[in-house]
């Protein structure tokens, strides 16, 4: 059986490039976000979106994701609502996912909101991702083109990072792609130990 290690981080802390980075040490991962938005293509999902947040939301039988963020970023309850539809949906992909993978020692499931949706409890190991927040708004402007608000309002509805330390076997310090790297080589020799 597979040792589960969750990476977690906050919004543009460089998660998914660490995730890349143990990806090619040989450690499946899987990416919760990438697989969330495939799994919102399906009809069923897509049903249960439209019924939610009205027919707007749909266009050309896809969701309207800009859409669709501006109405949940600022709005907790209809951030819940949609975490009720998708969420499940992710935990099931997750569990044939494992079972697809379960002759490798270690697995890691990457999520943005690991111990927002209680899913830390499920890991043998956490690892959480940290960046200086001005480089975290950087990177987010560049790769969605979003305003340094909209930033802002997402980070408030995440945990502190604080917080994610506090809770975390290892921390990832991503600053520099080097120094990075080193981390994470540094981890691996860590669990070819405990394997």
């Amino acid at each position: 059986m597979s040792k589960l290690i969750g990476l977690t981080g906050g919004i543009g802390s460089g998660k998914t490039t660490v995730a890349k980075m143990f990806a090619a040490k040989r450690i499946p991962v899987y990416i919760a976000d990438e697989e969330a938005k495939k799994l919102m293509n399906k009809a069923e999902i897509i049903q249960a979106i439209a019924n939610k947040f009205g027919k707007e939301i749909i266009n050309n039988g896809k969701i309207n994701r800009t859409l669709l963020a501006e109405k949940v970023f600022n709005n907790k309850e209809k951030l819940n609502a949609l975490n009720q539809i998708v969420h499940p949906a992710v935990k099931e992909d997750f569990k044939s996912w494992l079972k697809q993978h379960q002759e490798f020692p270690f697995v890691m499931k990457e999520t943005a909101i690991l111990f927002e949706t209680g899913g830390n409890k499920d890991c043998d190991l956490v690892i959480t991702v940290v960046a200086p927040l001005s480089e975290r708004i950087s990177r987010i402007i560049k790769r969605d083109n979003s305003t340094e608000q909209s930033i802002h309002d997402r980070i408030k509805n995440q945990l502190d990072d604080d917080f994610k330390i506090i809770h975390s076997d290892f921390v990832i310090q991503n600053n520099a792609l080097e120094s990075t790297e080193n981390q994470v080589d540094e981890i691996v020799k860590a669990l070819n130990k405990i394997q």
